[in-house]
């Protein structure tokens, strides 16, 4: 298992987990949450696939509107679905053994020292909400109970000093490249970047935040495929995807929502009264 860390923004990141299924012995099955989650995750792509009318037109209806209210759960909870359920087994493990968990990051596009701060935010703020959202999807609708079932790896690993922090320069040169180039194809078309203009296209990002005051998107919807495609890892396309459009969204709002409050400050203020001294 390693662990991703993408930056989405400059102060916006996403959490992927590359889960390595354990090898089962002879007669042996996978734990149950995870055989629960496989036929949980078929029936839900078999509806999907159902007619609009006829005898299974409902199926369809429920998986449209479960995907319109998936597209409202926030990135980072969907990022966290992809880390495997903390057991008491690997609870235990983790404890005794303490194994090394690689923790991947562009170096050039987020500080490292930043790392064990994002993991531990990430534990500590959204494990409540998974809760809250375990609740009510048992309650709502039962199909969807395991994408909340996702109990956080982050704060144990913290605390037996397992995460290991790991620079990337194949995620800095694929982040370099994605801000350099406007479109999936031409970045595919483009070399590779020099280690020079990696650093340089950094440096020029790390300008526009303002001395960290300003929030910069550092990756677009397309950029997922060509990060998931180099890592052969296919179904963190969609996590990007999802990440990129909802942090896009926010930034907008804040901006417009700035923008009304200047307007309203210049038309509130009051006019300076004209000199009559002479």
């Amino acid at each position: 298992m390693r662990l991703f860390l993408l930056p989405i923004s400059t102060r916006r990141t996403l959490i992927y987990c590359e889960r390595v299924e354990p090898k089962l012995t002879a007669g042996s099955k996978p734990p149950l949450l995870d055989r629960v989650t496989q036929k949980v995750s078929q029936t839900w792509a078999d509806w999907e696939k159902s007619e609009e009318k006829g005898i299974n037109a409902w199926k369809k209806t429920v998986t449209r509107y479960g995907n319109a209210a998936f597209k409202r759960i926030p990135y980072e909870e969907w990022g966290l679905k992809s880390v495997p359920p903390l057991s008491n087994k690997w609870r235990e493990v983790i404890r005794k053994d303490k194994p090394k968990i690689e923790v991947l990051f562009p170096g050039l596009f987020l500080k490292e020292q930043k790392v064990p701060e994002i993991l531990e935010k990430l534990a500590l703020e959204r494990q409540p909400l998974h809760r809250q959202r375990m609740i009510w999807s048992a309650i709502g609708a039962p199909l969807t109970l395991p994408f909340a079932l996702v109990p956080m790896y982050g704060q144990t690993l913290l605390e037996h000093n397992c995460a290991i922090p790991r620079p990337s320069s194949t995620l800095d040169e694929l982040y370099a490249a994605g801000l350099m180039n406007p479109t999936r194809q031409g970045t595919r078309n483009a070399p590779v970047p020099t280690n020079d203009e990696v650093k340089r296209v950094a440096e020029l990002v790390d300008g526009q935040t303002n001395n960290g005051t300003e929030d910069v998107m550092l990756l677009q919807g397309w950029n997922g495929k060509l990060i998931a495609e180099r890592f052969k890892l296919p179904e963190m396309e969609v996590e990007v995807e999802r990440a990129v459009e909802q942090v896009e969204k926010s930034i907008k709002a804040k901006e417009e929502l700035m923008e009304e409050k200047q307007e309203i400050e210049a038309a509130t203020k009051p006019s300076q009264a004209p000199d009559t001294k002479k």
